[in-house]
């Protein structure tokens, strides 16, 4: 009786701290996003959505071609991440004995672990040099790279859960090994491979730095990739370090608008990997 006195104390215990780092955990993000809400909430109308920056020092304006910006560049850097992510991540995980696995590996962990904004540098480097001029294009690529060691590691690590049952059961049909992968294997990930997909957008999203040397910025709306473009990391930090009252309570409204769409696109992620 006593030993299970003494079991159950510990539980409690145990218990009580995890309740409490887990509020300690989640308090800083909770004062930011208060914070944030606080200072920013009274600057979100459908102006703000719509329209484009006034001129320093005017009041108002918007934010429209940072947003239209972000869901463009980051679009585009999804777009060039997947089929380079995926197939790594095919490559790691259904042909282990690969050569090049070691190779992939090491430069995927090392592109994981760069810091953003010499991946910005690496983008400027290959198209803002050759092209002569920034632009939404580069912006997309720095995100790319962004993505793809995040892509590749999910996906190598939903295809291990994959039963080999099923990759056997399309050999013994006579299925050559890449359509088995294909038509087999990867619907059956289908679930984990878009969640990668939505938590490597929502991880690039919120980048201002690499955007920086690459999109640069832009006030006008723009729909054309090879132009400088806005993304709201980028007026964010602009707005921020702006010495006007009005534009500092607009980039805490960027801040949510940011906040949200990497919110929602974490619940999207969340609710696909449910559905598995």
């Amino acid at each position: 009786m006593r030993n299970l006195r003494a079991r159950y104390t510990r539980d409690r215990l145990i218990l009580i701290v995890v309740i409490i780092g887990t509020i300690l955990a989640a308090l800083p993000l909770t004062l930011v996003l208060g914070y944030a809400l606080v200072n920013g909430f009274s600057s979100l109308n459908w102006d703000f959505l719509t329209q484009g920056p006034k001129p320093p020092g005017e009041l108002g304006g918007g934010m429209a071609p940072a947003i239209v910006g972000t869901l463009i560049i980051t679009g585009a850097g999804l777009l060039m991440a997947t089929p380079f992510g995926i197939g790594a991540g095919i490559l790691l995980a259904e042909y282990p004995d690969n050569k090049l696995n070691p190779t992939l590996r090491l430069l995927s962990d090392t592109l994981n672990g760069m810091p953003a904004i010499l991946k910005g540098l690496l983008a400027y480097v290959l198209v803002v040099k050759a092209q002569g001029s920034f632009s939404g294009l580069s912006g997309a690529l720095a995100m790319a790279f962004i993505m793809i060691p995040i892509i590749a590691k999910t996906t190598e690590s939903v295809l291990k859960l994959v039963p080999w049952n099923i990759r056997e059961a399309g050999l013994a049909l006579g299925l050559p090994r890449w359509r088995v992968i294909m038509s087999l294997v990867l619907p059956a990930a289908r679930a984990g491979v878009v969640t990668g997909l939505l938590l490597a957008t929502a991880r690039a999203a919120g980048e201002a730095a690499p955007l920086i040397f690459t999109a640069f910025g832009n006030s006008l709306l723009t729909y054309n990739l090879l132009q400088p473009m806005d993304a709201l990391p980028l007026r964010l930090y602009a707005y921020a370090i702006s010495p006007y009252e009005d534009w500092h309570r607009q980039a805490w409204a960027a801040a949510l608008v940011l906040l949200a769409l990497i919110v929602l696109t974490s619940l999207v992620a969340r609710w696909v990997a449910r559905g598995r």
